[in-house]
């Protein structure tokens, strides 16, 4: 029983530790997939900046705008240029 005990705690706290290291990998991960959407989104827009007349500048503050907020964001975006 005291050999089970002894294999049990390093057991636990190393799936304590995985899981504390794998929430801010799942944030991470996320951020860069919605920053991902965000620039494509603003490539395609600007691509046909001469129909719209409105340029997006990609920078990393437009591009988590529109990754974040999606379409309002690009809109509030959009909104501010025209301003």
């Amino acid at each position: 029983m005291e050999k089970f005990v002894t294999l049990l705690i390093p057991a636990l706290v190393a799936l304590i530790l995985v899981r504390l290291l794998l929430i801010p990998m799942k944030l991470i991960f996320k951020i860069g997939i919605h920053s991902g959407c965000g620039f494509l989104c603003l490539w395609l827009l600007n691509s046909v900046a001469g129909f719209t007349g409105v340029f997006f500048p990609i920078n990393a503050v437009t591009v988590l705008t529109a990754g974040f907020l999606g379409l309002p964001g690009i809109a509030l975006m959009a909104l501010l240029a025209i301003l």
